[in-house]
């Protein structure tokens, strides 16, 4: 979405990178390093289809190789071409540094509406889109390792898998060039809702403190706080569903293509969800007020925003007329650089795009870890721990009865207790402890720091000077 005097996404990643470095003490050439796309393969590559030849573009960028593999999403879009890629590059370099998962930043893209072509097409075109990025290692598991992104599920990672095994048929590791697969070919447990699930985390860490709460002029929890999602996708949905089942948020808005829904009562997601399946739009949905003019519903009242589609939705055009006092960036980019200063001047807190939605590459890392290993988490102890809690409860159900009905153990507490750590359980916890840690380095900069007023400078601070310090150990 392009403004006028509005800078690209690209710009704008580079604007928040130079703020940033601007208040470390980086020898120029290391900070020109950090900041530069190492490489980008352009690919055009032809696929017979309806009985001619059609030629698609694709890219392929790696930001930064200080630690291998280099990791990122590959997005199916008309709107994808080199900057974007480049720019989506940076910020998972960032990212990854932020969050600790050991790997350099990478981003793919495929000018296409994957809507256009049925499934045999499409396969046939990821699939040679993968075979042109396979043989020049732009994916390989312990080189360049793709994941999803706009426009691409779990199907396009299987199809990617399969096509670099059967390129690499002696790769006992094959299955970990790519993330985001289904369970059945090599994923994981908690992949689909791993982004989504991030940003519930991310709030559950902002509202434990209660300094961060008062600088978005806010009180109180989670409890009962009015939010508007942009973007009913994979990311918005887990949000939005999350967010209202388990911390009692109240979704009063979804915006979607084709206009808004808004209910000041909540939106009950999973309906909203299946009414989108099957009408293709929100358009039409009982039990709530349609704006064809979605865009405007972001700038209602509510507490919490969650941009959860596209870059530049909140820009210079009406950034302004935003109500919110926090935003979350689900999204990538979703507040450019000119509308994040207009909105800090008005006291808006925005959790940063960088953080928030890292979820999705913290679970990813798990995936790739599970690969890599061959084993699927929990399988050796899981039995193990439910034996020792079953130990425990036997002991304190024997003391119960030594004393009578006075005391007994709670059957519920029992069950809980009683249940050992599966997969799902045990990346949840994960990413949880990930995304508090991470939010916890920010958050001492943001407090701790004269010079730093927002949350996104903290991120940038944060992750830059991690880069910095691996390529230092690698002697640059």
């Amino acid at each position: 979405m392009s403004v006028a005097n509005e800078p690209s996404f690209r710009e704008s990643v580079d604007l928040m990178f130079n703020r940033a470095v601007g208040l470390l003490d980086l020898p120029p050439g290391l900070e020109e390093k950090i900041r530069v796309c190492n490489a980008t393969y352009t690919v055009r590559f032809g696929v017979r289809l309806r009985g001619e030849i059609k030629t698609f573009t694709g890219y392929r960028s790696v930001h930064s190789e200080h630690m291998e593999p280099v990791k990122g999403g590959i997005r199916y879009a008309t709107s994808v071409n080199q900057d974007e890629v480049e720019a989506l590059a940076a910020l998972m370099t960032y990212k990854c540094a932020l969050v600790e998962a050991p790997f350099g930043g990478s981003k793919g893209g495929l000018c296409i509406d994957p809507r256009e072509w049925d499934e045999y097409e499409l396969e046939q075109i990821t699939r040679r889109f993968a075979y042109e990025l396979a043989k020049r290692d732009l994916i390989h598991p312990s080189q360049n390792v793709p994941a999803p992104d706009m426009g691409t599920g779990e199907r396009e990672m299987a199809w990617m898998a399969d096509q670099y095994a059967r390129m690499n048929t002696t790769d006992i590791n094959a299955r970990a060039c790519v993330t985001g697969k289904p369970l059945n070919a090599g994923g994981i447990a908690g992949r689909v809702e791993a982004t989504g699930r991030g940003v519930e985390y991310a709030l559950q860490e902002f509202f434990r403190d209660v300094r961060d709460v008062q600088k978005a002029n806010m009180s109180g929890t989670l409890d009962g706080k009015r939010v508007i999602v942009q973007g009913l996708g994979n990311v918005g949905y887990h949000a939005a569903k999350f967010l209202s089942e388990e911390d009692g948020c109240k979704i009063v808005g979804i915006i979607e293509r084709d206009g808004a829904l808004t209910n000041p009562d909540g939106l009950n997601v999973e309906d909203v969800r299946a009414w989108i399946v099957k009408h293709d739009g929100v358009k039409g949905f009982p039990d709530a007020s349609y704006t064809e003019n979605g865009a405007a519903v972001m700038e209602e009242e509510c507490d919490i925003l969650i941009p959860a589609a596209m870059e530049g939705v909140i820009n210079l055009s009406n950034a302004d007329r935003i109500k919110a006092p926090l935003i979350i960036e689900a999204a990538n980019g979703p507040v450019t650089a000119g509308a994040d200063k207009i909105l800090r001047e008005k006291g808006c807190v925005i959790i940063p795009d960088m953080y928030a939605n890292a979820g999705g590459v913290t679970v990813s890392y798990f995936e790739w870890v599970k690969n890599l290993s061959h084993i699927r988490f929990g399988r050796m102890q899981r039995r193990q721990e439910e034996s020792r809690h079953q130990l425990v409860v036997d002991q304190l159900e024997n003391l119960s009865a030594s004393v009578g009905d006075s005391w007994s153990l709670d059957a519920s507490f029992k069950e809980k207790y009683l249940k050992g750590a599966g997969e799902l359980e045990l990346v949840r916890s994960g990413l949880d402890d990930t995304m508090r840690i991470a939010y916890q380095s920010m958050r001492d900069i943001w407090h701790g720091r004269d010079d730093v007023q927002d949350l996104r400078m903290a991120a940038y601070l944060v992750s830059i000077d991690k880069v910095a310090s691996s390529y230092r150990a690698k002697g640059l």
